[in-house]
């Protein structure tokens, strides 16, 4: 490993026999957020769940509210889909999360499939196993409602 030097920035080079993993794998923070109101007797809409890029458009980001989700729970605008939202017509917090836990791991898996033992063996492992740790906490989850 040898250190190099670009302008102010100081980054590691690394010689490795294969690519590093550019991965399509997003996991991606979403927080619950509160709407900029025009009128103080407006009605509050109900909580919603989004990427903090999509929040600054609209609102202010609850921090404490911060969860990890999959990129393909998202829409297109950066939202957590309605039905993963955690608002009052959907299943409970726990709920949303195991089924996070699950979207993610299974993320990983599909990834894994498209390695090659050969050339991407570690890859495919950390992969693998990244995705067995998701499911385990699932499980857990579920075993405790």
């Amino acid at each position: 490993m040898s250190q190099r030097t670009d302008g102010s920035r100081v980054g590691a080079t690394l010689s490795l026999p294969y690519p590093i993993r550019e991965s399509p794998l997003t996991d991606v923070y979403v927080y619950l957020f509160r709407r900029a109101r025009k009128d103080p007797g407006e009605e509050s809409d109900p909580p919603l769940r989004a990427t903090l890029a999509a929040i600054k458009q609209i609102g202010e980001p609850v921090m404490e509210s911060q969860i990890v989700a999959d990129h393909t729970e998202l829409d297109h605008a950066g939202f957590l889909s309605a039905n993963n939202s955690g608002d009052a017509h959907s299943s409970s917090e726990t709920t949303i999360e195991i089924r996070s836990l699950r979207l993610r791991a299974d993320s990983r898996d599909t990834a894994a499939l498209s390695l090659n033992e050969t050339t991407q063996g570690l890859d495919k492992y950390l992969l693998q196993l990244e995705s067995r740790e998701l499911r385990s906490q699932a499980r857990k989850l579920q075993d405790r409602r």
